[in-house]
């Protein structure tokens, strides 16, 4: 049964998502492509078959990608963040991967700071934590030896390298992403020692977390029973592959009574695959922020 969205709150939705498009049409800064769009490096899923003391270990952050092309910051897929100008003034000239990141568990806050079009002093609260140089040449040690210098040596007070460490067998990497994700950390990075920067996704470049997340598309609202009654129970969601499941945890009460629009891209976490492909004990995480949706 679809689920009948409360006229109040729909009206709510949908005057906000008429005026943030009326303002992205006719408001010449907001977000748009880069001129110069390079592919970034992406991370693979870890495995156990690696030499763990070999590789530099980091928290892995939940905020917004970013690089720094000397001039302006961009998104993962090209889009220019209109960051301040104060926000960016101090930043070196040298091309910078990172993340634009608020806070543990505080992705929708920094995402509905980090992509509106007219920046505001919410910015003071965001910083640009540091893990690549993409134009370097050495090793990803040496980068990180050379990340560390540029931090040091930049007057800015947003600009921060992300902790790296090393352990030593993959036990203590177990032990570090239990006590890690127990404090709120969304899991681990692991980048080899000796690695050099490519574009694209590298074997070299390993994310570790207690689950895994995907990306599906809102198909359907689906009425709740008992206490969600006349609210979301769940979502008909479908992946890139046709597959299609339903998503009925993870909601707040107030997305339950305003769910994500049929269309939406959403984000949610699951534990593995079932034997015909369908996310295990899949919940929902956020909504994909528009200025990321893919352009293909």
């Amino acid at each position: 049964m679809l689920l009948p969205i409360r006229p109040f709150y729909l009206l709510i939705f949908l005057c906000s998502c008429s005026v943030f498009m009326l303002c992205a049409a006719n408001d010449p800064n907001s977000i748009q492509a880069s001129k110069t769009v390079k592919p970034q490096q992406l991370s693979s899923l870890y495995h156990d078959d690696i030499v763990v003391a070999e590789y530099w270990i980091s928290e892995k952050l939940d905020g917004i990608r970013a690089r720094w092309t000397g001039a302006e910051l961009i998104t993962r897929n090209g889009n220019v963040i209109k960051a301040p100008t104060w926000f960016i003034k101090e930043l070196p000239p040298q091309v910078l991967d990172g993340e634009l990141w608020l806070a543990r568990n505080s992705f929708e806050q920094t995402a509905s700071i980090v992509l509106r079009d007219n920046p505001n002093q919410e910015w003071q609260n965001i910083k640009f934590m540091l893990f690549d140089l993409p134009e370097h040449k050495g090793t990803f040690s040496e980068r990180l030896a050379e990340l560390q210098l540029l931090v040091d040596t930049t007057a800015s007070p947003y600009l921060q390298l992300i902790p790296q460490f090393k352990l030593a067998t993959h036990t203590q990497l177990l032990t570090k992403l239990d006590g890690a994700t127990a404090q709120g950390a969304e899991g681990l990075m692991l980048h080899h020692q000796d690695a050099y920067y490519q574009d694209g996704r590298s074997a070299d470049l390993l994310k570790l977390k207690k689950y895994q997340d995907g990306e599906a598309r809102v198909i359907a609202h689906i009425l709740g029973k008992g206490k969600y009654q006349s609210m979301l129970g769940s979502l008909l969601v479908e992946l890139d592959n046709g597959l299609q499941f339903k998503i009925g945890s993870g909601f707040s009460d107030l997305q339950r009574l305003a769910p994500p629009q049929v269309g939406t891209i959403i984000t949610f976490k699951h534990y593995g695959l079932t034997a015909r492909g369908i996310p295990r004990f899949a919940s929902f995480l956020r909504v994909k922020p528009m200025a990321e949706l893919d352009k293909n």
